[in-house]
C-alpha cells in the first residue's frame, strides 16, 4: 500500500505519458495493443525471433509454396510456415535454412538485408563487413534447389560489390511488371559497377559551385557522385543496366499498377537545419533519372533542372520497406496505394499517387504506427494480408500480420490503368525509348520537348539527346533561340562537350532576355551557367566580364533559390560586387514559408522515439536561418572583394550563428565556412578576426561549442535500473556542485526547477528527496514511460486525414486544443482545431525523454542522484 501511494505521488512529479488497459476488452497481445490501426483492420503478433535466439529480422519474401522466408541482419535465413488467418494458434513453424555443404554450426548464406523469391530461386542481397563465421562478400547471390529436395544446394555469385559495406550498401530487389527482370536498389556507399547499359549517361560530376565542405564528422566523405543507384538485371545476373542515380540510401523499390517505379530515400539527419538538408522523400524512379545526392554540402537542390524533384517530402526518419498494395485484400482506398516504412519513428505511411503531367502528385497519411516500432520489411502475402517485421541493428524483433476484417464483397476491383495516364506521361515514356543509346530520328523527336513545360518530360528529352552522338546536336544547342530549350541543351553540352566550347556556351546563354523570363526559366538559366563553369572553369577575360555584367544587372534576384545559384556563380567569377551584395543580403534574408515543407512535421516526431526525439527537440528549439547560412557558406569561399568592414560584418554573423542548434554537423559546417574566410584575412588580423568570428568558443575539432559550465567526462553508457541501482545505495559525500552541473548538462533544468532555478514544463523537483527514495527517483529518471501522471501525460490527437499529432495538452477552449510538442521549447504552441480531430488518447511515450543520463559515468550519475535527492541542500541527510 505504501509503495502504491509512493508511486502514485511519484508520477505527479516525473513527466510522461501512460498507456491504459482496456479492461473489458478481449485479451490482446501487448505489442499489438500499442499499434495504431485504421478502422476495420486487425493486427496479429505471430513471432518474436529474439526469444528463440534467431536474431533481428530485416528481410522477407514468400516462396512458391506460400512459405515465408526471413533473414537475420547478422545471421541466418529462416523458413516459416504461417498458420492461416483465424487459426487457434498463431505460432508459425520456423526452420533455419542450412544451404550448401555447411553444417549446423555454420551459416551457408545470410547476413543479408533483402530476400527475393523469383524464377524458382532465392535471391539474397548480402551486406556485411568481414566476419569469421561468414565467407561471402557483399553482393548479390542466387540460391537454387537443383535436386528437388526442397533445399537450396547451389549458390551462384551474381555480382560482388565494392565500396563500404554496411547499412548504406546494397538493399532490396523486386521483379519487373513484365516478369522478365529484377530491379535492385543500392545505397551511396557502394560503387556503381561496370554495367552493360546505362539509362543515364556515365558523365556524372558534382556540378556545384558552392565551396565544398564535406561532413565535419566524416560521414560519407570518401563517397562521390552519383550516390545510391537503381539497376535492372536479368534473372541470371548476366545483363546489368543502370536505371537511376543520385540517392542517399533508399532501401526498397516498388512498382505501381501501370509499371512506374518508386522508392523512399533517406535524409542526412546531421544536416538538419542546413540549407542542403533534404528530407526523407518519395521519388519516382524514371528512366535515366538523377536525384542529386552529393557528399557534404554539395547536395543538389530539387529546383535544379538537371535532377528531378520528389513526388512527396515525408520528413525526418529512416526509410526501410516500400511496397504497393495491389495484391492486398484491402478496400480499394488501401489497395491502390504505395506504402513506405520509417524505422526510426515507427510509422507506416500510406501514399496515394495521382497521375500529374509526366509524373505524379502525392498525398500521404499514417496507416500503422507505434512507439517503439522499428519497421524493417513488409510484404503482401498470398492470403492478401500484410506481413511486416520490426528489428534491425540487433533490436528486439517481431513478426506481425495485418488483415482487413470488413466486407469486401461490394468493393470495386478497379485501379489505375494506362488510359488514366495524362498525355505528358505518355510523352515521357516515348522519350525514354531513346535512353538506350544512339537511335535514328532521336534528335528530331526529342528536341522539341526540351522546351516542354512539364519537368519530367523536359528531363527525359534532355537525357534522350545526351544518348545521341554529340556531332548530331552540339551546333543545334549553341544556336538554339528558345530560352527553355537553350538551357537544357547547354546543360547537356556542358556534360558532354569540351572546355574549348566553354565561351561559346556562355555566350549562347547570355542571348536570353532575362527580364522576360518567368521565375522557373530564370532559375534554369542560372543553373546552366553554374554547370558550364563547374565543368569547364571561368570563361576567358572578355566573356567573363560580359557574364559578370549580365548577372550583376539581375542580382539580387527575386527568389532565394536564384540568389543562391547566382551568388555562387558571381563569387566563382570573382565579381567585384559579389561580396558586398551577398553581405547586404546576409542579415536580411528570410526563409521561404514553405521551405522543405514535409508531410510529417519534425515537432510531431519528438515523442515517437526517445533516442531521436531528443536530438529533434534540441534542434527545433533554435533552428538556424537556412538562406542566410547558404549565403554565408558561399561568402566563405570568396577569394576577392573583402575589406575591413565586410570582414567584420561576416565574422559577427558567424559568431552569432553558433547560437543556433541544427543537426550534429551544424557547428562544424559553420566553422568550416568561417575558416575559409579566415584564410583570406591579413596575417596581422588573423587572431582578431578568429576571436570575433567565434573561434575561441569552439572545440579543437570545430564540431562543438565549448561549454562554459562543467560537462560530463563520461564515458557514458545506456544505463538500466539494474546497473544503476547499486550506485544510489550510498550517496554520502557526493560532489553537490558537480551534481548540479550534471542536472544542467543532462537537460533536466530545461523542464524542471530546482531551488528556484530551471524550467517550468515539469514539476519543481526541490522537494523530490523528501518524498521518494533514491531508487524510486532513479527508476523514474531512467524509465520515465513506466508510470506516468495524467497531469503530465502526452496526448495523441488523431486527425480526420488519418494523421496524428503527439504532444502535451496545455489548455483547450471550445474550438481549439493548444499543444506543446517540444519540452525544450514549451513556448512553441501548436493550435489544433477540434473540428479536425476524430479522437484523442494518452500516448505511451513520456514527455520526459529517456536516455538523458546516458552521457554520465558512474561517479557523475551518483553526483546527479545526490543532487536530486538532496534538492541541492548540503545538509540533507543523504550526505550525513
Amino acid at each position: 500500500m505504501m509503495k502504491s501511494w509512493l508511486m502514485a505521488g511519484m508520477i505527479l512529479l516525473i513527466m510522461g505519458s501512460c498507456g491504459q488497459s482496456d479492461g473489458d476488452q478481449k485479451e490482446v497481445h501487448p505489442k499489438v495493443a500499442k499499434l495504431k490501426l485504421p478502422t476495420g483492420f486487425e493486427a496479429e503478433h505471430l513471432y518474436s525471433p529474439g526469444e528463440n535466439d534467431q536474431g533481428s529480422w530485416v528481410g522477407m519474401t514468400f516462396d512458391d509454396k506460400n512459405r515465408l522466408l526471413t533473414v537475420d541482419q547478422y545471421g541466418a535465413i529462416y523458413r516459416l510456415e504461417v498458420p492461416p488467418i483465424g487459426s487457434d494458434s498463431l505460432t508459425p513453424t520456423v526452420n533455419k535454412l542450412i544451404i550448401g555443404d555447411k553444417g549446423d554450426d555454420k551459416i551457408g548464406m545470410g547476413y543479408a538485408q533483402a530476400l527475393l523469391y523469383a524464377f524458382n530461386s532465392l535471391y539474397v542481397m548480402v551486406n556485411h563487413r568481414a566476419n569469421d563465421d561468414f565467407d561471402k562478400s557483399t553482393g548479390l547471390y542466387r540460391l537454387q534447389d537443383t535436386n528437388g529436395d526442397d533445399q537450396f544446394d547451389k549458390i551462384t555469385t551474381l555480382k560482388e560489390f565494392t565500396g563500404s559495406p554496411g547499412e548504406h550498401g546494397p538493399h532490396s530487389m523486386v521483379v519487373s511488371p513484365d516478369g522478365q527482370s529484377i530491379y535492385i536498389v543500392v545505397g551511396n556507399h557502394i560503387d556503381v559497377p561496370e554495367m552493360d547499359h546505362y539509362r543515364i549517361p556515365r558523365v556524372w560530376e558534382n556540378d556545384n559551385l558552392i565551396p565544398e565542405i564535406k561532413d565535419p564528422r566524416g560521414h560519407a566523405n570518401s563517397r562521390g557522385a552519383p550516390g545510391g543507384w537503381v539497376a535492372k538485371i536479368d534473372p541470371e545476373g548476366k545483363e546489368w543496366e543502370l536505371v537511376s542515380v543520385g540517392y542517399r540510401n533508399p532501401f526498397d523499390v516498388a512498382f505501381n499498377e501501370v509499371g512506374d517505379l518508386f522508392t523512399y530515400d533517406s535524409d542526412m539527419e546531421w544536416d538538419f537545419g542546413m540549407p542542403w538538408y533534404r528530407p526523407t522523400r518519395i521519388n519516382h524512379v524514371t528512366s535515366g533519372s538523377e536525384y542529386g545526392w552529393r557528399t557534404g554540402n554539395m547536395k543538389w537542390s530539387p529546383d535544379y533542372t538537371d535532377n528531378l524533384p520528389a513526388v512527396l517530402n515525408i520528413g525526418q526518419g529512416s526509410p526501410t520497406n516500400v511496397f504497393y498494395g495491389s495484391k492486398a485484400k484491402f478496400p480499394e482506398e488501401y489497395r491502390n496505394a504505395l506504402y513506405a516504412f520509417d524505422w526510426s519513428f515507427g510509422i507506416m505511411y500510406k501514399i496515394n499517387l495521382t497521375p500529374s503531367g509526366g509524373s505524379y502528385a502525392a498525398t500521404g497519411e499514417e496507416f500503422i504506427s507505434g512507439s517503439p516500432l522499428p519497421l524493417t520489411d513488409g510484404v503482401i502475402g498470398p492470403d492478401g494480408a500484410l506481413y511486416f517485421m520490426t528489428g534491425g541493428r540487433r533490436l528486439e524483433s517481431d513478426l506481425y500480420r495485418v488483415h482487413y476484417t470488413g466486407d469486401l464483397s461490394g468493393d470495386s476491383k478497379g485501379g489505375l490503368t494506362e488510359a488514366d495516364l495524362p498525355e505528358e506521361h505518355k510523352i515521357r515514356r516515348s522519350l525514354e525509348a531513346y535512353h538506350s543509346g544512339p537511335k535514328s530520328g532521336a534528335i528530331d523527336f526529342a528536341w522539341p520537348y526540351l522546351s516542354h513545360s512539364d519537368r519530367f518530360v523536359q528531363y527525359a528529352a534532355r537525357v534522350a539527346v545526351e544518348h545521341q552522338p554529340l556531332s548530331e546536336w552540339e551546333a543545334k544547342a549553341l544556336n538554339e533561340t528558345d530560352t527553355r530549350a537553350l538551357t537544357q541543351a547547354i546543360i547537356a553540352l556542358a556534360r558532354h562537350g569540351k572546355s574549348s566550347q566553354r565561351d561559346q556556351m556562355v555566350q549562347a546563354l547570355m542571348k536570353a532576355d532575362y527580364a522576360s523570363l518567368d521565375e522557373g526559366d530564370k532559375m534554369n538559366l542560372a543553373r546552366a551557367f553554374e554547370v558550364v563553369i563547374a565543368r569547364h572553369g571561368n570563361p576567358s577575360g572578355a566573356v567573363r566580364n560580359q557574364l559578370i555584367a549580365y548577372l550583376d544587372d539581375h542580382f539580387p534576384a527575386e527568389t532565394n533559390e536564384v540568389n543562391r545559384v547566382m551568388g555562387k556563380v558571381l563569387v566563382k567569377l570573382e565579381a567585384p560586387s559579389a561580396v558586398p551584395k551577398l553581405l547586404g543580403m546576409l542579415d536580411e534574408a528570410k526563409d521561404d514559408p514553405n521551405f522543405q515543407k514535409t508531410l510529417t512535421a519534425s515537432s510531431d516526431l519528438i515523442m515517437r522515439n526517445p533516442q531521436y526525439g531528443l536530438d529533434i527537440a534540441n534542434m527545433l528549439a533554435n533552428v538556424p536561418p537556412a538562406q542566410q547560412t547558404y549565403l554565408a557558406t558561399v561568402l566563405g569561399g570568396a577569394k576577392a572583394g573583402w575589406d575591413e568592414s565586410s570582414y567584420e560584418k561576416y565574422f559577427n554573423w558567424t559568431n552569432n550563428a553558433f547560437q543556433y542548434k541544427g543537426g550534429r554537423s551544424y557547428v562544424g559546417f559553420i566553422d568550416r565556412a568561417r575558416k575559409m574566410a579566415l584564410s583570406t584575412v591579413p596575417k596581422s588580423k588573423f587572431d582578431h578576426y578568429d576571436e570575433m568570428s567565434g573561434g575561441k568558443r569552439l572545440s579543437g575539432s570545430g564540431n562543438e561549442i565549448v561549454e562554459s559550465t562543467i560537462q560530463p567526462e563520461g564515458p557514458g553508457k545506456r544505463w538500466t535500473v539494474e546497473q544503476a541501482a547499486p550506485l544510489v545505495e550510498d550517496l554520502k559525500g557526493r560532489d553537490l556542485e558537480r551534481g548540479k552541473a550534471m542536472f544542467n548538462a543532462t537537460l533536466c533544468s530545461s523542464c524542471h526547477a530546482m531551488g528556484g532555478e530551471g524550467g517550468a514544463v515539469g514539476p519543481d523537483l526541490t522537494q523530490l528527496g523528501t518524498r521518494f527514495s533514491p531508487k524510486d527517483i532513479l527508476e523514474a529518471t531512467i524509465n520515465p514511460n513506466d508510470v506516468i501522471s495524467d497531469q503530465y501525460a502526452a496526448m495523441v490527437f488523431v486527425m480526420g486525414d488519418k494523421s496524428s499529432v503527439v504532444g502535451r495538452l496545455i489548455r483547450e477552449d471550445e474550438t481549439t486544443y493548444y499543444v506543446s510538442q517540444n519540452p525544450f521549447s514549451p513556448e512553441m504552441i501548436m493550435e489544433i482545431p477540434k473540428e479536425k480531430v476524430t479522437s484523442t488518447k494518452e500516448s505511451e511515450v513520456s514527455v520526459m525523454l529517456p536516455g538523458l543520463v546516458n552521457r554520465l559515468n558512474e561517479e557523475e550519475l551518483k553526483d546527479l542522484m545526490a543532487y536530486l535527492v538532496s534538492g541541492g541542500n548540503p545538509n540533507h541527510e543523504v550526505y550525513q
